[in-house]
């Protein structure tokens, strides 16, 4: 087995401070105080990979944070074939193009999958590349991005990684990208962008359904039983919109919003705006992403382990949402946090019905 790893150093960090994605806002994360999470899920996908493979494998990755770093740490001996430049000394040096020419390396090395970690952008760079080329190595994603609509991507981390060193089988699977600015107005617009090849595996998630069923008695229920004492942070969404709107306020487009007794105290918070304003009783109320089912890890990612270690969770859905998913899922980037959450989880899918899921 022969695996090129290529790493999108900063994706993910506009995630927990709010602002729904990377592309072009890198500076303006930093500026909030965003931290790189990308090297940390990869090294966690590699050290997945290590444990799974055999001794016939051989690692191709790129110099630096683009993949050199993380599988040194992850214990794996890795061939660079690719370099940016002698001045890239740090994530903010690199670029799209960079993953591009890492990609075009590893086709040169003819390896057998192209491995890489970022979110939809990075893997249109990467889905492009191999297309260009006339290529039909499959591509499997460590999902480290905000927003993941494509269906390339192990479900978590651990996942990636382990289907990276044992697959045996690859299908057609869509890259789907969107605008980011659009998106942070609150509009959703994807766009196919190419069909690759990935590996078979019941760990790589589905792409991202958006819409949902007829929320409005769920959510008049929920706000009818609002508690004054208690601090309601509110995720993104059409249907927790719903019910943002008839707790009495317009939810910011695709944002975080935290509400306590009739008053709005954040409005498209970041985490630590969020954190912030937690009380004594806080209650983080989110819902399943449609044909992938995640509560926790995609799309959300203000709602941080921190937030979510202070706070009960309430999942809301729609039944027809529902049908379609199947299990819910997290991904916090903290185990403890997961191991937490999974179970049985009861989910309001009326004014007064409940459905149980369970969360794995």
């Amino acid at each position: 087995m022969r695996i090129g790893v290529v790493v999108n150093p900063i994706a993910g960090m506009g995630g927990r401070v709010g602002l729904k994605g990377t592309d072009g806002k890198v500076d303006e994360a930093r500026a909030r105080g965003a931290r790189e999470r990308a090297p940390g899920r990869a090294v966690e996908a590699l050290s997945a990979l290590r444990a799974a493979a055999t001794d016939d494998l051989t690692v191709f990755t790129a110099a630096g944070d683009l993949g050199e770093a993380e599988c040194a740490e992850a214990g794996l001996d890795a061939a660079v074939v690719y370099r940016p430049n002698d001045d890239a000394d740090s994530p903010g040096d690199t670029t799209a193009a960079d993953t591009r020419a890492a990609v075009r390396a590893f086709l040169d090395e003819g390896v057998d999958l192209v491995f890489f970690v970022g979110g939809d952008g990075t893997a249109v760079d990467v889905a492009e590349t191999i297309n260009d080329a006339g290529s039909d190595v499959p591509m499997l994603g460590v999902p480290a991005g905000v927003k993941i609509y494509s269906s390339v991507f192990g479900v978590t981390p651990k996942d990636a990684g382990r289907i990276a060193a044992t697959f045996d089988r690859v299908a057609d699977r869509e890259v789907n990208d969107i605008d980011e600015d659009a998106y942070r107005g609150g509009e959703v617009h994807t766009e196919l962008k190419a069909v690759v090849r990935v590996p078979v595996a019941d760990a790589v998630q589905s792409s991202k359904q958006v819409g949902g069923g007829t929320v409005e008695s769920l959510a008049g229920g929920f706000a009818s039983e609002a508690d004054p004492d208690v601090t309601y942070v509110l995720g993104p969404g059409s249907t927790v919109g719903a019910i943002k709107r008839q707790l009495g306020f317009e939810p910011s487009p695709l944002g975080v919003d935290v509400w306590r007794d009739g008053e709005v105290l954040v409005r498209d918070g970041t985490e630590a705006e969020i954190l912030a304003a937690l009380g004594d009783r806080n209650e983080v109320v989110v819902s399943p992403i449609g044909g992938q089912g995640f509560i926790f890890g995609r799309g959300n990612h203000q709602i941080s382990p921190d937030v979510i270690r202070q706070s009960t969770v309430t999942v809301v859905a729609s039944r027809e949402k529902l049908d379609g998913v199947g299990v819910l899922r997290v991904d916090t980037d903290d185990e403890a946090v997961d191991e937490s959450l999974r179970g049985w989880q009861k989910v309001r899918v009326g004014r007064y019905e409940h459905r149980l899921l369970k969360v794995v």
